[in-house]
């Protein structure tokens, strides 16, 4: 199988297809251009590949390359611009630019009409944000410790940020879906959660670092294991 994983720096929503045998495809603009990294995970591999996925041109590029040969499209567009949260910052990109949260939806439609193109089940994931009223209402919400129960005891905690990350995902952080009618919505599993609202992780990432933006947009394991086993025919 094939799975593309779009504004996908970490690699993570795809692993547990690699590690099935899947070829998985991240791209983002945070990879190294010209070149491709590629990781062995389990029967199969991860590809990690530049693009600047504002750009028509490398939306195109990617489906002329994997056309046809698709069976699972993710997406992790940007948010920052769609943030219900009124600030400062969001004042003036509108006044610099009026059309900066359209441009931002659009950003996401294009991830969905990729999938429509590329005639595969897709899943675009987004936190609450004006995208539910620019574009349309989300087909599911979720919290990621509701699929903390995916994760074994070993795989517990985080393997990267564990000190920022909570063991088993157990944090919560409403989180918006919108998907293909062929997307499988996984069962939860959920684990007790450390706290409501601002989880106490979150309150440890403040700030506008990559580092910080990379952690707090990170893909819940357990969610990503669930959408692998609910999505993935039997691999």
């Amino acid at each position: 199988m094939k799975v593309i994983s779009l504004y996908d720096y970490t690699g993570v929503m795809g692993r547990p297809w690699a590690e099935a045998g899947a070829d998985v495809y991240c791209y983002d603009i945070q990879h190294p251009k010209w070149s491709c990294r590629t990781e062995a995970v389990g029967k199969g591999r991860i590809h990690f590949l530049h693009a600047d996925l504002h750009f028509q041109h490398d939306l195109d590029g990617i489906y002329h390359t994997h056309k046809w040969s698709v069976d699972f499209l993710t997406a992790f567009p940007v948010c920052t611009d769609l943030a219900i949260c009124g600030n400062k910052s969001k004042a003036t990109k509108l006044a610099l630019n009026p059309n900066v949260e359209t441009q931002a939806r659009d950003h996401a439609i294009n991830c969905a009409e990729l999938a429509l193109n590329l005639d595969c089940p897709y899943m675009i994931e987004n936190p609450v944000s004006r995208l539910a009223t620019l574009w349309r209402k989300p087909n599911h919400y979720f919290h990621p410790y509701e699929f903390g129960g995916y994760l074994s005891d070993s795989e517990a905690v985080h393997p990267t940020w564990p000190d920022y990350i909570a063991p088993k995902d157990a944090y919560s952080k409403k989180t918006c879906l919108w998907c293909s009618d062929s997307f499988v919505m996984p069962q939860k599993k959920p684990v007790d959660c450390e706290s409501f609202g601002a989880s106490t992780q979150y309150r440890k990432l403040g700030g506008k670092s990559i580092k910080t933006k990379n952690i707090r947009s990170a893909t819940p394991r357990g969610f990503a294991k669930a959408v692998f086993l609910a999505n993935s025919k039997g691999l």
